[in-house]
This record gives structure tokens, C-alpha cells and sequence, in this order.
């Protein structure tokens, strides 16, 4: 795929919805080990909030519809969760510039322009075993595949590669952010829910383009 428009994005979001619907219960599980359990259906939730605001999209194009979404997301219950998926999507939203398609580069620079409003609320980075440590691999790897001549859907793949492969890591690391940051060394051993959150998130999306 050469570019994305408001209907390849629309379709990815679906995809990454299904993905995170599909793994519901092992989030929560996840998140049992030093949060509330419920970061599955939180995110549950959000994805159905997305959902709601592509099919209530009354512009479409993927400036509205990413500042849709990140409002409507920004709203749902469940701790920071709502807030900080919400901030990234609006970070997207406020880097679209007209109404055309964007290629890999465009894409990436997108996703990027998420990861700054991100920083500008949490400071969060690698290795504080949070959401950060799928988001900020991902994101540069697709910023690299996009400056290596790469297409939508490869650098889309290397995203959600790097994504899963910083929600491993996550396991190594004792947690500094959050509830979980009370139970210090003991969280090492678990993954966090929010890193694989954005896991599937990057699955789902690189699926999408994919075609599978």
C-alpha cells in the first residue's frame, strides 16, 4: 500500500478494535498484577468509542476523523488510559495538513507528531514499563522503514514488530508510573498491559494493510 487515506485509516482502526476485543481478557490479566483488572475492558470500551465516532463521522477526511476519535476516547473511564490514547490521536489530528492521502513518510510523521503531544503530558520513556515501551519503538521504526524507501504496509510491519518485541521488554523492567510503581520489583516478570495494549493496536493496523 502507497497511502492512507480516511477509509485505510477507518479500516486499520477497526482492525486494531477487533484486536484488542480478541485479547480482552489477557489484558485485564495483565493488568491484575498491579492495577484495578480491568485495562481490558477499559480498552474495550475505548476501541468501541472509536468505533462509534468513525460511523458518526460526518467530514470524511483523516484530519476529522482522528480528531473525533481522540475525543471521543479521551472521555472513557479507567484511569489514564482514556487521557493518554486521546492526546496521541489529537497529536495526529493537529499534524494533518489537507485533505490528501499521505505516504509512508506522511504516515510516519503522523504518528510521530502523537509521540510529542504524548511527551508533553507524560514522562514516560523507555524502560518505565508503560505504554512508551511499545509506542516510542514503534513509532521510529516506521520512521525508518519510511526513510529507507518503504512502503505503508512495510513500515506499518516494522511498527508492529518493534511494538510487540517493547511489550516484551516490558517484563524486564520494575515498574515507575502508575499504581504498579508501588510494588516496584515485583511487577519484574509481568508485562504491562498499556505496552501491549498498543502492541495489538500496531498488529491490528499493520493486518489491516496487509490484507490479512
Amino acid at each position: 500500500m502507497e497511502s492512507v487515506g480516511y477509509g485505510e485509516f477507518a479500516s486499520m482502526l477497526r482492525s486494531a478494535a477487533d484486536q484488542v476485543r480478541a485479547n480482552q481478557a489477557m489484558l485485564s490479566q495483565l493488568d491484575s498484577v498491579g492495577g484495578d483488572g480491568d485495562h481490558g475492558t477499559t480498552m474495550a470500551r475505548a476501541m468501541g468509542l472509536v468505533e462509534k465516532a468513525i460511523a458518526e463521522c460526518k467530514k470524511k477526511d483523516l484530519k476529522s476523523l482522528l480528531n473525533d476519535i481522540g475525543w471521543a476516547v479521551m472521555g472513557v473511564d479507567g484511569g489514564a488510559t482514556g487521557p493518554l490514547f486521546g492526546t496521541f490521536f489529537l497529536g495526529m489530528a493537529e499534524a494533518v495538513a489537507g485533505r490528501k492521502p499521505v505516504d509512508a513518510k506522511g504516515l510516519a510523521a503522523l504518528f510521530g507528531a502523537g509521540l510529542r503531544a504524548l511527551h508533553a503530558h507524560s514522562k514516560a520513556q523507555v524502560g518505565d514499563k508503560t505504554m512508551m515501551d511499545a509506542l516510542i519503538p514503534a513509532v521510529a521504526a516506521m520512521r525508518s522503514a519510511a526513510e529507507g524507501g518503504q512502503d505503508v504496509t512495510a513500515a506499518l510491519a516494522a511498527a508492529a514488530t518493534a511494538a510487540e518485541q517493547g511489550a516484551l521488554s516490558t517484563r524486564n523492567f520494575p515498574a515507575r508510573f502508575g499504581r504498579a510503581k508501588n510494588l516496584g520489583d515485583r511487577t519484574i516478570g509481568h508485562q504491562d498491559p498499556g505496552a501491549t495494549s498498543v502492541s495489538l493496536i500496531f498488529r491490528g493496523f499493520s493486518a489491516s494493510v496487509a490484507g490479512a
